[in-house]
């Protein structure tokens, strides 16, 4: 696991109507604070990489489809420079794997892709609020030779 990684099972709460699942609550241990909400979505074939944050910290959670999150760490002093770590997330309800949320500290890469399906979709709650004049986004090209990780072969493009 890389350092500072934390995940965080989440629990289905189903009834006759369907189900609820929250995924980040102000009283749990990995709450810092709360910047804002978005979902982005990855079409299959693609990854969206490479970038990372100088503050933020990612809270990750699948909410449509099946992805393959990619965590490299790359941070001096780490004890985990140089690894990476792959996560398959998918979204609930599913009879495979149960949900999980992904908290993915300041300065560690991150990318995703769709795994058996034309598209995932991923929820994320970041500690800070999108600064469109000066985004705290630093990014690398998908396929970088920089990234110690190679995208499986049927991911052919991305940004």
């Amino acid at each position: 696991m890389i350092q500072d990684v934390h995940v965080k099972p989440l629990k289905l709460l189903p009834d006759d109507r369907g189900f609820l699942m929250e995924m980040l609550r102000e009283d749990d241990d990995l709450f810092q604070r709360f910047g804002q909400v978005y979902i982005t979505g990855c079409r299959r074939g693609m990854a969206k990489a490479w970038h990372y944050h100088h503050l933020q910290t990612d809270h990750f959670t699948c909410v449509s489809g099946r992805a393959l999150l990619v965590l490299v760490d790359t941070r001096e002093g780490s004890s985990t420079r140089g690894e990476s770590q792959e996560f398959v997330l998918e979204a609930p309800p599913n009879d495979t794997r149960p949900p999980v949320l992904v908290q993915i500290p300041p300065l560690v890469l991150h990318g995703f892709t769709a795994l058996d399906c034309d598209e995932a979709r991923i929820v994320n709650v970041p500690t800070q609020v999108y600064r469109y004049a000066e985004p705290d986004e630093h990014r690398y090209a998908w396929n970088s030779p920089d990234v110690p990780y190679r995208w499986p072969a049927f991911v052919l493009g991305g940004g």
